[in-house]
Protein backbone atom coordinates (compact mmCIF):
# COMPACT_ATOMS: atom_id res chain seq x y z
CA UNK A 1 0.00 0.00 0.00
CA UNK A 2 0.95 3.84 -0.29
CA UNK A 3 0.87 6.25 1.83
CA UNK A 4 -0.63 9.39 0.40
CA UNK A 5 -0.78 13.26 1.86
CA UNK A 6 -4.14 15.41 2.11
CA UNK A 7 -5.08 18.39 3.54
CA UNK A 8 -8.72 18.86 4.32
CA UNK A 9 -10.56 22.76 5.30
CA UNK A 10 -13.95 22.81 6.96
CA UNK A 11 -16.52 25.61 7.73
CA UNK A 12 -17.47 24.32 11.25
CA UNK A 13 -21.20 24.13 12.21
CA UNK A 14 -21.58 27.37 14.05
CA UNK A 15 -22.92 25.07 17.56
CA UNK A 16 -19.65 23.27 16.90
CA UNK A 17 -16.51 25.67 17.81
CA UNK A 18 -14.88 23.65 20.82
CA UNK A 19 -12.11 23.22 19.15
CA UNK A 20 -10.46 21.23 22.43
CA UNK A 21 -13.92 18.93 21.93
CA UNK A 22 -13.62 18.03 18.57
CA UNK A 23 -9.43 17.32 19.23
CA UNK A 24 -10.87 14.81 21.84
CA UNK A 25 -13.71 13.22 19.40
CA UNK A 26 -10.97 12.29 16.87
CA UNK A 27 -8.67 10.93 19.55
CA UNK A 28 -11.43 8.75 21.47
CA UNK A 29 -12.15 7.92 17.84
CA UNK A 30 -8.60 6.79 17.48
CA UNK A 31 -8.00 8.95 14.27
CA UNK A 32 -4.84 9.79 15.47
CA UNK A 33 -3.11 9.98 12.01
CA UNK A 34 -5.05 13.50 11.41
CA UNK A 35 -3.27 16.44 12.68
CA UNK A 36 -5.56 19.24 13.76
CA UNK A 37 -5.19 22.97 12.96
CA UNK A 38 -6.85 25.70 14.39
CA UNK A 39 -6.65 28.95 12.31
CA UNK A 40 -9.40 31.24 11.17
CA UNK A 41 -12.44 31.50 13.70
CA UNK A 42 -15.12 29.36 12.60
CA UNK A 43 -12.99 26.75 10.26
CA UNK A 44 -11.00 23.74 10.61
CA UNK A 45 -7.85 22.36 8.75
CA UNK A 46 -7.06 18.20 8.74
CA UNK A 47 -4.28 17.42 7.50
CA UNK A 48 -3.59 13.66 6.95
CA UNK A 49 -1.41 10.92 5.36
CA UNK A 50 -2.29 7.65 4.98
CA UNK A 51 -1.76 4.46 3.41
CA UNK A 52 -4.31 2.64 1.04
CA UNK A 53 -5.20 1.02 -2.12
CA UNK A 54 -5.16 4.52 -4.00
CA UNK A 55 -5.34 8.13 -3.14
CA UNK A 56 -9.15 8.60 -4.24
CA UNK A 57 -9.80 5.67 -1.95
CA UNK A 58 -7.14 7.27 0.97
CA UNK A 59 -9.25 10.83 0.24
CA UNK A 60 -12.83 9.18 0.75
CA UNK A 61 -11.83 7.31 3.48
CA UNK A 62 -10.35 10.47 4.89
CA UNK A 63 -13.53 12.45 4.55
CA UNK A 64 -16.00 9.81 5.66
CA UNK A 65 -14.04 10.02 9.04
CA UNK A 66 -14.29 13.50 9.32
CA UNK A 67 -17.64 13.84 8.22
CA UNK A 68 -18.31 11.74 11.37
CA UNK A 69 -16.34 13.79 13.62
CA UNK A 70 -17.56 17.23 12.75
CA UNK A 71 -21.36 16.96 11.75
CA UNK A 72 -22.50 20.01 10.25
CA UNK A 73 -19.49 20.63 9.26
CA UNK A 74 -18.80 22.00 5.63
CA UNK A 75 -15.99 20.57 3.51
CA UNK A 76 -14.35 23.87 2.07
CA UNK A 77 -10.98 22.83 0.25
CA UNK A 78 -8.95 19.66 -0.62
CA UNK A 79 -5.25 19.96 -1.15
CA UNK A 80 -2.64 19.46 -2.40
CA UNK A 81 -4.50 21.06 -5.58
CA UNK A 82 -4.39 25.05 -6.00
CA UNK A 83 -0.54 25.54 -5.63
CA UNK A 84 1.58 28.68 -6.64
CA UNK A 85 4.76 28.17 -8.85
CA UNK A 86 6.65 28.52 -5.70
CA UNK A 87 4.99 25.10 -4.47
CA UNK A 88 5.19 23.27 -7.39
CA UNK A 89 8.93 23.94 -7.25
CA UNK A 90 9.64 22.56 -3.65
CA UNK A 91 7.63 19.81 -5.14
CA UNK A 92 9.87 18.93 -7.73
CA UNK A 93 13.11 19.86 -6.25
CA UNK A 94 13.98 22.91 -8.82
CA UNK A 95 13.88 26.61 -7.26
CA UNK A 96 10.91 29.04 -8.25
CA UNK A 97 12.80 31.19 -10.63
CA UNK A 98 13.55 27.49 -12.67
CA UNK A 99 10.12 26.71 -12.94
CA UNK A 100 9.14 30.48 -13.56
CA UNK A 101 11.49 30.21 -17.15
CA UNK A 102 10.01 26.71 -17.99
CA UNK A 103 6.34 28.75 -17.58
CA UNK A 104 7.53 31.69 -19.17
CA UNK A 105 9.01 29.60 -22.34
CA UNK A 106 6.61 27.00 -23.13
CA UNK A 107 3.12 28.07 -24.40
CA UNK A 108 1.69 25.14 -23.98
CA UNK A 109 2.42 25.41 -19.98
CA UNK A 110 -0.95 25.13 -17.84
CA UNK A 111 -2.94 28.29 -17.91
CA UNK A 112 -3.56 29.18 -13.93
CA UNK A 113 -7.00 28.87 -12.87
CA UNK A 114 -6.07 32.43 -11.29
CA UNK A 115 -3.74 34.49 -12.85
CA UNK A 116 -2.25 37.96 -11.73
CA UNK A 117 0.60 38.79 -9.11
CA UNK A 118 0.09 35.36 -7.63
CA UNK A 119 -1.35 32.86 -10.02
CA UNK A 120 -2.66 29.70 -9.02
CA UNK A 121 -2.99 26.08 -10.77
CA UNK A 122 -4.38 23.20 -10.08
CA UNK A 123 -0.62 20.86 -9.13
CA UNK A 124 -2.10 17.80 -11.15
CA UNK A 125 -1.94 19.79 -13.95
CA UNK A 126 1.18 21.29 -14.01
CA UNK A 127 2.70 17.82 -12.65
CA UNK A 128 1.35 16.23 -15.82
CA UNK A 129 2.75 18.97 -17.93
CA UNK A 130 6.25 18.41 -16.56
CA UNK A 131 6.23 14.37 -16.75
CA UNK A 132 5.05 14.74 -19.87
CA UNK A 133 6.75 18.13 -21.83
CA UNK A 134 9.22 18.91 -19.62
CA UNK A 135 10.66 15.27 -18.83
CA UNK A 136 10.19 15.52 -15.18
CA UNK A 137 10.05 12.19 -12.34
CA UNK A 138 7.01 13.05 -11.13
CA UNK A 139 6.05 10.56 -8.33
CA UNK A 140 3.10 8.42 -9.51
CA UNK A 141 1.89 8.85 -5.68
CA UNK A 142 2.25 12.70 -5.56
CA UNK A 143 -0.18 12.91 -8.77
CA UNK A 144 -2.66 10.69 -8.17
CA UNK A 145 -2.84 13.07 -4.73
CA UNK A 146 -3.09 16.06 -6.75
CA UNK A 147 -5.52 14.27 -9.24
CA UNK A 148 -7.78 13.18 -6.49
CA UNK A 149 -7.45 16.85 -4.27
CA UNK A 150 -9.00 18.33 -7.76
CA UNK A 151 -11.41 16.17 -8.58
CA UNK A 152 -13.38 17.09 -4.81
CA UNK A 153 -12.58 20.37 -4.97
CA UNK A 154 -14.18 20.26 -8.25
CA UNK A 155 -17.42 18.27 -6.98
CA UNK A 156 -17.37 20.96 -4.06
CA UNK A 157 -17.81 23.74 -6.45
CA UNK A 158 -20.37 22.34 -8.20
CA UNK A 159 -22.24 21.72 -4.82
CA UNK A 160 -22.18 25.59 -4.29
CA UNK A 161 -23.06 26.53 -7.95
CA UNK A 162 -25.80 24.83 -6.98
CA UNK A 163 -26.84 25.90 -3.58
CA UNK A 164 -26.40 29.24 -5.57
CA UNK A 165 -29.18 28.98 -8.31
CA UNK A 166 -26.17 28.28 -11.09
CA UNK A 167 -27.34 25.20 -13.21
CA UNK A 168 -24.82 24.01 -16.08
CA UNK A 169 -25.81 23.43 -19.57
CA UNK A 170 -25.01 19.86 -20.97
Amino acid sequence: MTEYEFSLVYQLDPNDGDHDAIVERFGEAGLTDFLIGIGRQGYLGLDLARAGKSAHAVLRGAMADAARMLPGAQLVEVGPDFAGLTDIADRVGVSRQNMRKLMLANTHFPVPVHGGSASIWHAAEVLAWLQSHAGYDIAERDLATAKAAWQENAAIEQRRMKRAGCHTHT
